[in-house]
């Protein structure tokens, strides 16, 4: 079973949900899906058996001794990547998106492609069982690509040994962009985590229109529900009109902040507490529904 954790905003405590199921999983397959600032690894400190090299696309370098800095790079880059400098062109690499067409129309034949190589996918061991997370280097393309690379990944690792009621759990990136879209496709349900604010409300009504998209079913998860009852009511009201299951609004729990300076989820940290109990219980129906 494949289960997606995402939000519809950052900052809604997603991650300390996701690091919290996953500890409440026997060898579980845990996959950081959020790329952009993967953290788990932070939390669970996995081994690195495996590190693969990830090409996210490609971009412009320039020979300055065959550029005579005819300036027309810089007229077609729509992306305005390239400036004309001392008469030689200059490529910003965080502003080129590899298009390529400067390479195919400069006249000097001084411009090459290089690959961005720089990104990694790892792969190992924690407390609980296998992790896979990616760390993409800075300026190099997400698109949901790399998302897409941890998880094919994820299935090539598997082994005969697998389990056929093993749980694989994904903690997605906020939003509802391209990465979030890789996270969800396929899986077999979705936990979307929301905060009782207006954005958050807000978001949360635009995560369940994409995921209903795909037609997995879908549960509610509310954190910090106490900083905003008024908010937390509209929000559980709208989801009973909608059907969908809200399984726990958690209180606001200075313990899980702690927890993680401690380097440990809300479940190791405080095994007896509200917050715990009450996301033992939303775990236990996600996973008997």
């Amino acid at each position: 079973m494949e289960i997606a954790i995402i939000s519809g905003k950052g900052g809604t405590g997603k991650s300390s949900v996701s690091a919290a199921f996953m500890s409440m999983t026997p060898n579980v397959k845990a996959i950081d899906c959020d790329v952009d600032a993967a953290n788990l690894y932070l939390i669970f400190h996995p081994t690195k058996e495996e590190e693969r090299v990830y090409i996210s696309g490609k971009h412009a370098v320039v020979d300055p001794d065959r550029c005579t800095g005819c300036g027309l790079c810089e007229s077609l880059c729509r992306f305005e990547a390239i400036q004309v400098i001392d008469e030689c062109a200059v490529v910003d690499e965080v502003g080129c998106e590899g298009c390529s067409l400067c390479y195919r129309t400069c006249p000097q034949q001084a411009i090459s492609m290089e690959v961005d190589d720089q990104s990694r996918i790892y792969s190992g061991s924690f407390r609980y069982g296998k992790m896979i997370y990616g760390r993409l280097a800075p300026g190099e393309e997400n698109s949901g690509k790399m998302v897409n690379a941890l998880r094919t990944y994820s299935k090539q690792a598997s082994t005969k040994d697998d389990k056929s009621d093993s749980v694989t759990l994904l903690d997605g990136p906020p939003g509802i962009g391209c990465p979030v879209l890789s996270t969800i496709t396929g899986v077999d349900k979705v936990v979307i985590v929301t905060e009782p604010t207006i954005s958050g409300f807000s978001d949360l009504q635009r995560a369940v229109e994409v995921v209903r998209h795909f037609e997995i079913p879908t549960y509610i998860i509310v954190n910090k529900s106490t900083l905003n009852p008024d908010v937390t009511y509209q929000i559980t009201t709208w989801c009973s009109k909608e059907q969908l299951p809200v399984v726990a609004t958690l209180p606001f729990d200075r313990d899980v902040v702690d927890a993680m300076v401690a380097g440990q989820t809300i479940v190791e940290y405080r095994p007896q507490s509200l917050t715990t109990h009450l996301l033992q219980e939303a775990y236990r129906q996600i996973l008997g529904n």
